[in-house]
């Protein structure tokens, strides 16, 4: 079944949700209008039931199928925080926020799953509950986790559970998706160096912490090379290194901020160990310290089997055969519907975006083309799922 017909003659209305969502992006659990906006929808659908304020301020709607004698209760999930960017798209919907933009399509992801639930509500063609889950704060602040915590999957007895990201690069009317680790862990660590301060002209009276730190830089690119088997995946990068305000003192202190990724939880465990053991070592061995704060964020998102083959049937009978990519290569990027899915089984599907500017550039925009694609996916994983 290609593209569904109403889902099509909706495009135009949800594009309008879309790009309102854009020109007012909302950051981390500050969603307030996003979610009251989604609220009103959900209610304006006659969802059998909206509950705001789950996981802070996440949204919940709630579609009861024609028949509901199967028990059966899937979710579908949305983000719909924005990013720190300015934006620099010149288009005539860009966000009217300085500083904040949707960098990463988190507006087409709610306004499509909006698409789905107002298609839902008015056709209720399945037998089972659909529940719509629209989350704060992916964007670092861990808003899957917090709407878990909340009591979320046993309030509505959610037994399966699927999200959906855009992805720059591939076409739009593909999906692709795989079995197992899709996307890494994200953790984060930051190494503060205490040495000695001294005069710029009089190195030999103190502890050169800018030294110590680029020592530590280069020797954390070494662990992945040479304490990671070469077949398992892991990433060590620093993206901040601050010290220091004038050219000719030596600081005090010094800070290093990183990330790590990994795809297994042995390799998280063992470069957790030697970003420590290498920043304390190295700064020990200068006559320095080094403190790490190290934390651990979002687990690795893994794709339970069966319903990553189930998505994948879907996803063809929108799309086509050969328009579904079913085991791509890991990506080292980090989701927070990896919590999501540590709590029930379920899958993370990507949907093209075309030719566009990669996530989180400020020259980004999520594809309104691509709208019909994925509300058609959402509908048939409700209607394939649940079948009435």
């Amino acid at each position: 079944m290609p593209i569904i017909n109403h889902v099509a003659a909706l495009h135009d209305e949800v594009t309008g949700w879309r790009r309102d969502l854009h020109e007012n992006p909302e950051l981390l659990y500050d969603v307030h209008r996003t979610a009251a906006m989604v609220t009103e929808k959900l209610k304006s659908f006659g969802c059998d039931e909206v509950v705001t304020g789950i996981g802070k301020t996440g949204v919940v709607g709630v579609i009861k199928g024609k028949r509901h004698g199967s028990n059966r209760v899937i979710g579908l999930r949305a983000d719909m925080d924005a990013l720190p960017i300015e934006e620099i798209t010149g288009l005539a919907y860009a966000s009217k926020v300085k500083g904040k933009m949707h960098a990463c399509g988190h507006d087409g992801h709610t306004a499509m799953l909006l698409g789905a639930a107002k298609y839902l509500a008015e056709t209720r063609n399945f037998d089972g509950t659909a529940i719509l889950i629209f989350q704060p704060a992916e964007e670092g602040g861990a808003g899957g986790k917090a709407m878990v915590d909340d009591g979320m999957m046993d309030r509505w007895g959610v037994q399966e559970v699927y999200g959906m990201h855009n992805a720059p690069g591939l076409p739009v009317g593909m999906f692709a998706t795989r079995p197992g680790p899709q996307l890494a862990s994200s953790d984060q660590f930051t190494i503060t160096i205490e040495g000695k301060g001294s005069h710029a002209a009089e190195p030999h009276k103190g502890v050169d912490t800018l030294v110590v730190g680029a020592n530590i830089l280069l020797a954390l690119q070494s662990i992945v090379a040479r304490n990671l088997d070469p077949l398992k995946s892991g990433v060590v990068t620093v993206g901040a290194f601050n010290g220091g305000h004038v050219s000719n003192v030596i600081p005090q202190t010094a800070k290093l901020l990183g990330t790590v990724r990994t795809l297994e939880p042995a390799t998280r465990d063992l470069l957790q160990k030697r970003v420590i053991e290498t920043a304390e070592g190295i700064a020990l061995a200068y006559g320095a310290v080094a403190t790490v704060l190290y934390e651990r964020n979002y687990p690795v998102t893994v794709n339970h089997p069966r319903e990553t083959e189930f998505a994948v049937k879907v996803a063809r009978e929108i799309a086509g055969h050969d328009k579904v990519q079913p085991d791509i290569v890991p990506i080292m990027g980090a989701e927070d519907f990896s919590f999501m899915l540590e709590a029930r089984p379920g899958n993370m599907i990507l949907l093209g975006n075309g030719n566009t500017a990669a996530c989180h550039h400020p020259a980004y925009d999520f594809n309104d083309a691509a709208i019909p694609h994925g509300v058609s996916y959402w509908a048939r994983i409700i209607e394939t799922g649940m079948p009435a």
